[in-house]
Formats: C-alpha cells, sequence, structure tokens
C-alpha cells in the first residue's frame, strides 16, 4: 500500500508537487491526470496580490536552478474566489502554501483560508519579517514559535510549517515550532545562493542573492530531514532536490512521512508519475507491503 495519511489526510501516494513550480495545477492538468498525484501545494499566496521580483528570476546552475521570483501570486482573495474552484476539480490533496510580512498578515490569510475546504495549509515562514528588517521569520527560533503559535490558535486546517534551511538552528527550529503546534512540518526550502555575471560585473540577480533548489541541494536536505525526523514528533514532508523515485525512498527512509517535488518538475512536467511508480516498483522488488515498513529505517 502506497497512501498515507498526513495529519489526518489521507494521500493517495507520498508524492506531492511542491509550492511554487506546480501553479494551482491547471497547466499541469493539461499535460497529465494530476489526480494520481498525493497533493499539490498551491503557489506562495499573499494576502494582497504581487507581482513578484523585476529582473532575471531563473539562473541555472550546476545541478539545479536558482530563482528570485519574489513571490508572485494573485492574492488570497483572488485564489479563492477563482483558482480554489478549478483546484477541486483536481481530485487530490490541495495544500495551500501561505507567506506574509507581519503576524497580522499570515493572520489575515489564515481566516480567510478557514472558509474554504482545503485539506493543508503550509505555513510559508521564509518570507521576510517587514518589521524587523526584512530577516525571514524562520531565521531565529523564538520568532517562528512566536509566529506558529499565534497562526495555530486561528487556524482549523491541520497547519504545516514550511522551514528554510537558513535557520540558525534548524533542528531547534523544527522541535519549536512542533511545541508551538505545529502539526506538521515540510522541509527544507530554497538555500541562500548568488551568481555573478562576469561581463556585466554584477549580480545575475536584482536582489543580489537567490534561492538554490535542485539536485544540488539533495544530500544536505536530505541530512537536516534525517535529523528532524529524530527529534519531532510530527510528520515530516521531505522536500530538495527529488528528481528519481530512489531519492524520494531516501528521504522516506530517513524518517520523512512524504516527500515534495519541486525542481524537476520543470525538467519533466509528469515526473511526479515516475516517481509514483518508481515507488511502487521499488515495494514490489523488494516485497513490501506498505510503504510504513520503510519510513525512518535508519
Amino acid at each position: 500500500m502506497i497512501s498515507v495519511n498526513l495529519c489526518g489526510v489521507e494521500l493517495k501516494n507520498p508524492v506531492i508537487a511542491a509550492s511554487g513550480t506546480f501553479g494551482f495545477g491547471d497547466e499541469y492538468g493539461q499535460l497529465f491526470d494530476v489526480s494520481k498525484l498525493g497533493g499539490i501545494c498551491t503557489k506562495g499566496l499573499t494576502i494582497n496580490k504581487k507581482e513578484g521580483n523585476d529582473g532575471i528570476r531563473i539562473h541555472e546552475t550546476a545541478s539545479g536552478i536558482m530563482n528570485s521570483v519574489g513571490l508572485q501570486n494573485p492574492g488570497v482573495d483572488n485564489f479563492i474566489n477563482n483558482e480554489f474552484k478549478k483546484m477541486k476539480q483536481l481530485d487530490t490533496a490541495i495544500i495551500a502554501n501561505l507567506g506574509g510580512g507581519t503576524i497580522e498578515d499570515y493572520l489575515l490569510g489564515i481566516e480567510k483560508l478557514n472558509n474554504i475546504d482545503v485539506d493543508i495549509v503550509e505555513l510559508n515562514i521564509s518570507c521576510p519579517n517587514v518589521k524587523h528588517g526584512g530577516m525571514a521569520f524562520g531565521i531565529k527560533s523564538d520568532i517562528a514559535y512566536k509566529v506558529v503559535s499565534e497562526v495555530k490558535k486561528v487556524c482549523s486546517k491541520p497547519l504545516m510549517v514550511k522551514l528554510s534551511p537558513n535557520a540558525e538552528n534548524i533542528v531547534d527550529m523544527a522541535c519549536k515550532c512542533c511545541e508551538a503546534g505545529a502539526d506538521s512540518i515540510s522541509m527544507v526550502n530554497t538555500f541562500k545562493a548568488m551568481a555573478i555575471d562576469i561581463k556585466k560585473r554584477k549580480s545575475v540577480f536584482n536582489n543580489i542573492s537567490a534561492g538554490l533548489s535542485g539536485p544540488a541541494i539533495k544530500p544536505i536536505a536530505l541530512r537536516m530531514v534525517y535529523e528532524v525526523c529524530k527529534e519531532v514528533d510530527i510528520p515530516v514532508v521531505g522536500i530538495g532536490g527529488i528528481s528519481s523515485a530512489e531519492d524520494a525512498i531516501e528521504f522516506i527512509m530517513a524518517g520523512a512521512h512524504a516527500v515534495q517535488v519541486g525542481t524537476a518538475n520543470f525538467i519533466k512536467p509528469d515526473i511526479c508519475l515516475d516517481i509514483i511508480n518508481g515507488i511502487q516498483s521499488f515495494m514490489k522488488e523488494e516485497g513490501i507491503k506498505n510503504i510504513s515498513e520503510i519510513k525512518g529505517i535508519l
């Protein structure tokens, strides 16, 4: 059996399309049957519509990409009134990714999402805290604890907190989020990185730094997931450079309850189906009847 229960939500399988790489599922739905996915994470939503960053947004690097998209999205209200209705027809779990620049932004967004039947809310605490000089909420554990605890008070949905690998101490960060009431952890978001255009003598990105994702980060992300899974008693969803069934199985063996696939979707739009089929083939070859048999075996 390949299905998993994540925070009380039954997923057909442990493979979820990651936020920011799958839109709201509609475009991919024109290419393959997305109902076969375990779930879809929406684009990162904010209270107000965002146009995103100026300049170059995507830059290829060795074994990955760097992005500086800037959370371009239609806003929570537009998502609720338009995109959500279309997503419901995709017949898979819907995970609403929510970002914000202040605690008040998060709380307002949660109150709006409470009114629709999304399955899980994924709280992106990698967003810049505009009241504290732009430092992300997910850098210091005490600040993350405050955000998660305040959000948990008003959130009627299972709350998954997405962690940044740039945290001062990601294991402590995960433990603090758990103490604050998180129902699940997803990790890791992109690594802070940069690239320089040597011909122009300047950074490739207008914001100087950008987020690194793809196969290059997988070994580090895997290690972080393993360390966190040893310390928390809530489900962890592994993210970071997953592009094959073998990658996904590694994260599950490290303790992950499920996985999210991001950058690989840009390389092969239906890569998630390959990963799902690959996991099933592995289980059959190895005589594994339930995927829970290999979860956290290390």
